[in-house]
């Protein structure tokens, strides 16, 4: 199987890049290959109908959507800003969705996740983009948030408080199950 993880932010030093990343670790069998991208590596000029014609879409949205159709399932990390997106990862998304003939996600399975550093752990955006991005063609599996980032993560350990670890381990082998019947299914 392969995975394609990413946080939803441009921040080099992002809590929701750690996360992702240790995240991704519960999904590293021996067959696998995890690629963790940084959005940092995909930066466009602003998305606007009128830089859409007049350079058309840039290279990087279709290097961007070539990553995802060639994986076999998608795990992101969100980072909210004012209760939203970040401005790089909705950039990016609204660029990928004007390629023509696709959905942004084109089906693809999808674990969301979120954390921040207070105790609403990123679940407004997480929130919103449960509720959005279905709509963009993304099959989402489950979804997390991650309260208290500093207080509940320890990097090399993973979340600790037992309580939190335990919901996010449920739901690994959760969406591992529906990938594993999903795989068989296509052959």
């Amino acid at each position: 199987m392969k995975i394609l993880a990413f946080a939803g932010t441009s921040n080099k030093n992002s809590i929701n890049k750690i996360f992702v990343t240790s995240t991704s670790k519960y999904y590293k069998e021996a067959d696998d290959s995890i690629e963790l991208l940084d959005l940092n590596h995909f930066e466009m000029p602003i998305y606007s109908y009128d830089k859409e014609v007049e350079l058309g879409i840039p290279q990087l949205a279709h290097d961007f959507a070539a990553k995802m159709d060639a994986a076999d399932f998608l795990l992101i990390s969100l980072a909210e800003h004012n209760g939203s997106y970040t401005s790089a990862y909705k950039n990016i998304v609204d660029w990928v969705s004007r390629i023509p003939n696709r959905k942004t996600f084109n089906g693809k399975p999808v674990f969301l996740l979120a954390t921040a550093p207070g105790p609403m752990g990123g679940s407004t955006v997480l929130n919103a983009a449960v509720n959005r991005i279905t709509w963009d063609g993304a099959e989402i599996l489950d979804s997390f948030s991650l309260p208290e980032f500093h207080k509940n993560f320890e990097e090399g350990k993973g979340i600790i408080n037992p309580t939190l670890r335990s919901q996010l381990e449920a739901k690994v082998r959760k969406t591992k199950r529906l990938l594993a019947e999903k795989l068989a299914v296509q052959g």
